[in-house]
């Protein structure tokens, strides 16, 4: 049976209304679920897009399914606005036994797009923290694996404010939110007042969270990494890009891949994701990555334009014969 669940967050400044699965909790108390647990690893690497809730979120499931895939992402709510619906008790009952059936996993979920952990500005730093807590609580109905969230903007204050206001936010969403749902951080462009666009500045937050530690992990865009001056092209340049990522925040962290081209030049800060092969990484830098060793056990979601050139489908063939090995 699914229930209405409230909650008050102190400091949030609202009342915050989710649905909850009283069976999936009931499995996780009795340890016959973890989010956090590793997900079925077969020998091809587990691709997914990102699809539409548009008519409820249970239609996701299905969705990814028709178009091939082996995991999904999503937004559980509209991502341009600050308030989510709740989501009715028998879309999320379907949602659970449809992700089951078909064998999709793991499922993530992304953080809408106007929260902004690093924010100086008081009003809109409550209520993202009060958004990641909501949208962390959704997870954990929906028996979601990973939430991606960016880290938001310093907008002039500096980095050193920007992480503490990161740190502090965390900090009272894991302290306020019982949830199994790992929170990834995903890096950045390098665009102007950005967080998160080095390894260095993603370190910093998960070095001030040691507690935290099984609650954190990172997801890594091509896309952003391109942009943000890490070579992907070719081998070699892929394997010097992992050896900074070990050194600084180690391997062990990494969970997640968002798998898009860039359509512009490395280092160029330009945040505009182009088909698998297309753009600035290439046909050999994607096959550098999905071949990798130390890449290929992880789900790899992929972003990319759905246009007259190429659909969801045709970019997650393209990276399969790459991960496969064919020219």
């Amino acid at each position: 049976m699914l229930y209405h669940h409230r909650r008050r967050y102190s400091g949030a400044r609202a009342l915050i209304t989710i649905v909850s699965y009283n069976q999936f909790i009931l499995g996780k108390r009795q340890g016959k679920f973890d989010p956090r647990s590793t997900p079925p690893v077969s020998n091809m690497v587990r691709l997914g897009v990102h699809v539409s809730v548009a008519g409820g979120v249970d239609r996701a499931v299905s969705r990814a399914r028709e178009k091939g895939c082996d995991a999904f992402q999503i937004f559980s709510s509209n991502p341009r606005k600050w308030i989510s619906k709740t989501i009715p008790c028998e879309s999320a009952k379907r949602f659970l036994a449809l992700q089951r059936q078909f064998g999709l996993s793991p499922i993530v979920d992304h953080m809408p797009y106007l929260p902004n952990l690093a924010s100086p500005k008081e009003e809109v730093y409550a209520k993202s923290v009060e958004a990641l807590a909501r949208e962390l609580e959704r997870c954990q109905a929906l028996g979601i694996h990973y939430l991606v969230t960016h880290m938001g903007s310093h907008l002039g204050a500096g980095q050193e404010r920007g992480l503490a206001r990161i740190v502090a936010a965390l900090q009272t969403v894991f302290s306020l939110c019982d949830s199994d749902t790992v929170l990834l951080l995903e890096n950045n462009a390098g665009t102007k007042n950005s967080m998160g666009s080095t390894f260095s500045e993603i370190a910093a937050v998960l070095e001030s969270l040691p507690a935290d530690r099984g609650r954190l992990g990172v997801c890594l865009d091509t896309c952003h990494l391109h942009a943000a001056g890490y070579d992907l092209r070719t081998p070699q340049a892929l394997q010097a890009t992992l050896d900074q990522f070990q050194d600084c925040i180690g391997r062990e962290r990494l969970m997640l891949l968002h798998l898009n081209d860039c359509k512009g030049a490395i280092g160029s800060h330009l945040d505009r994701h182009e088909h698998i092969g297309l753009g600035q990484i290439g046909m050999e830098g994607f096959r550098a990555i999905l071949c990798h060793p130390a890449l290929s056990n992880l789900t790899m979601i992929l972003e990319t334009p759905v246009d007259a050139f190429r659909d969801d489908k045709g970019n997650l063939d393209v990276a399969r014969r790459l991960a496969s090995g064919i020219k």
